[in-house]
């Protein structure tokens, strides 16, 4: 790594190991990232030399999803956990596009992005950034931030879209989602995004996915492309809303789509469901 390139980077930030949020960032064709994460990113591509659409298609199922909770659902409350770096359509400009007022609380344990979006935020007294890890849902709760803009006795959206694969198994992903929604009433939505192994119904896919999986463990020590089943039990006691758990690209398009993924189509998939009423 160049001396420049440390000292670009603000205080604190640790350039010498890969970063997801930046990771995705360089993905996404943004410029907050450094020599690390490129490094990642151009293992990942040797797998998945589409990967930068399958970050796009990510990003555009997330601007899908803010129009129609913020829209068709009614909701003006957003929690987004594992947000990564601000870039363009961030949560708050789309719902607050469509509902001007909409609280949008950002979460992210990566200190470059609280760096970044705090400088974003600054002058929106109904968003901010915390500074939190999914680990601990009870502190992402109870944090005084989140409190301020989030009332829990009305309904919101808790976005985890493209983050429940970066936790192992061990680490219970499932068990987080269920005490983040058992804390929201009904009438709250739970968005999810994760990588995806289809498994022996499409082998090649299944082969990259594999592949893919060892290059984020051994460059960013996570990574977990999961079964449709495994994915399907984070929206378990809820409602999940049409069309159901499927490639991002699929769910619910509209005609400002660019993204093209190629052989991660398959691999990334996403859903939206509901909190029904007791």
């Amino acid at each position: 790594m160049a001396d420049s390139e440390q000292e670009r980077a603000p205080r604190g930030i640790d350039t010498t190991r890969p970063s997801v949020s930046r990771v995705y960032d360089f993905m996404l064709g943004g410029k907050d990232n450094y020599e690390a994460d490129r490094m990642a990113a151009r293992r990942a591509l040797e797998v998945a030399p589409d990967a930068p659409q399958a970050a796009r298609a990510n990003r555009e199922f997330l601007g899908r999803v803010v129009r129609f909770l913020a829209g068709e659902a009614g909701i003006r409350q957003f929690l987004d956990i594992g947000s990564g770096l601000p870039t363009q359509g961030n949560v708050h400009e789309i719902a607050q596009a469509v509902a001007p007022g909409s609280h949008v609380v950002y979460v992210d344990h990566d200190p470059i992005v609280l760096v970044h979006g705090r400088a974003l935020l600054a002058v929106d007294d109904t968003t901010t950034v915390v500074e939190a890890d999914l680990l601990d849902p009870e502190a992402i709760l109870h944090n005084p931030e989140v409190r301020r803009l989030i009332d829990f006795e009305r309904p919101v959206a808790l976005l985890l879209l493209g983050i429940l694969h970066h936790l192992a198994d061990h680490e219970n992903p499932g068990g987080i989602t269920r005490r983040l929604m058992d804390r929201l009433v009904p009438g709250s939505y739970l968005a999810v995004s994760h990588f995806h192994n289809p498994g022996p119904e499409l082998p090649e896919v299944s082969r990259q996915a594999y592949a893919a999986e060892k290059i984020f463990n051994e460059t960013m020590g996570t990574g977990r492309w999961r079964t449709r089943e495994e994915i399907l039990a984070y929206f378990d006691g809820l409602e999940l809303l049409e069309p159901g758990l499927v490639p991002l690209p699929e769910w619910r398009p509209d005609e400002g789509d660019h993204a093209m993924p190629g052989i991660t189509y398959h691999t990334f998939v996403g859903g939206v469901a509901r909190k029904p009423e007791l």
